[in-house]
């Protein structure tokens, strides 16, 4: 209705005078009135079984790309390297990989959701219920009638009449969270024995890492605190930060009579003893050396061992002592080591695992 049609005197002021100033008589129709529910009109699917198989043969393909797609993420993750790059118009250059598992695993996902969304639209009933608004704790016919609902939907879906649609869901679905269990493997290589071990062996050599030279014994003085690194490391090799994390060394020399740890001794050289540099609590460098007490200090959670005494904890919340390198001299005069540590270096994972 337009402003032309409604009468004057029902939405302007009474000239006599009016108090009520801007008044608008209410039409007796309701505007906002239920239309209710339109027509249901019958969809090609419902009235023709031919395009409801075609539309099941539809859905079904799409749960089998699916499917396949997973099994090329899969497949992708473990042929191509990951340092091959390729060219893609016109994206350009990217890796072959990253490129493989975005396409397969979006496929995957894309073809899962289409393949619902379809058999939503053309298979599944599509009729309009209204249902009015109820206090959210049902009463138990409510609740009688909510699983009677869902029954009606699972029977109006057609999945017991469509095996098809079915079983290759089911098998979309299966396949997917394979792409998650594969994702989850790329963490990291496994660690397999590599962190109980270092690349210490016998004969190796004990290099100064401040002047990259081999440590003769006379080179250490009493009271002064020496690190080291195995010879053959060499610091721009790609797995340096790897290695010198569990080879690091730290060297001290002290007079043998003040060596309490009978086994220490027997691993020292004239008093020279090699530590692992690396703290059995986290894994922090240890730096700090005080001469008197042969207290070395950890910086990050003040941990505190004693290299006269089989550096054991006397503070601090490491879990034990740093593992001890068993050295001697080779026939040119250098210190060198007679093997590997005993025991893991670092934290103390291996005792708890």
């Amino acid at each position: 209705m337009s402003s032309q049609d409604i009468p004057v005197e029902k939405h302007l002021p009474s000239e006599q005078g009016d108090t009520h100033h801007g008044a608008v008589a209410v039409p007796d129709s309701d505007p906002f009135a239920d239309p209710g529910l339109p027509v249901h009109r019958p969809r090609i699917q419902d009235i023709d079984e031919r395009a409801a198989k075609r539309s099941e043969r539809t859905v079904a393909m799409l749960f089998t790309l699916s499917m396949l797609a997973t099994i090329a993420f899969i497949a992708s993750f473990v042929i191509l390297p990951v340092d091959k790059i390729v060219y893609i118009f016109p994206i350009g250059k990217v890796s072959a990989l990253n490129f493989a598992l975005g396409v397969s695993l979006g496929a995957a996902l894309f073809c899962i959701g289409a393949g619902a969304v379809h058999w939503a639209r053309t298979l599944m009933s599509d009729v309009e219920v209204a249902a009015e608004r109820h206090e959210i704790a049902a009463p138990p016919e409510v609740k009688a009638q909510v699983m009677q609902d869902f029954a009606d939907g699972a029977r109006e879906s057609a999945i017991g009449r469509r095996p098809l649609i079915r079983n290759t869901m089911y098998g979309a679905l299966a396949l997917l969270p394979l792409s998650a269990v594969v994702i989850l493997r790329d963490l990291g290589p496994l660690p397999e024995d590599k962190l109980r071990k270092t690349i210490w062996a016998k004969g190796k050599m004990l290099i100064n890492q401040n002047t990259m030279e081999p440590l003769r014994p006379e080179d250490i003085g009493v009271g002064s605190l020496t690190f080291a690194m195995p010879e053959g490391l060499e610091e721009d090799a790609h797995d340096f930060q790897t290695q010198i994390a569990k080879a690091a060394l730290m060297i001290v020399r002290i007079q043998p009579e003040n060596i309490k740890d009978k086994k220490e001794l027997e691993w020292s050289h004239d008093g020279i003893v090699a530590y692992s540099k690396i703290c059995t609590h986290v894994g922090c460098p240890i730096s700090l050396y005080e001469q008197q007490s042969h207290h070395v200090l950890c910086p990050c959670h003040q941990s505190t061992f004693d290299l006269s005494d089989g550096a054991r904890v006397i503070f601090g919340p490491a879990g034990h002592a740093l593992p001890q390198l068993r050295i001697g001299v080779n026939d040119e005069g250098f210190l060198e080591a007679l093997g590997d540590f005993e025991e893991p270096v670092g934290p103390s994972f291996w005792e708890r695992g």
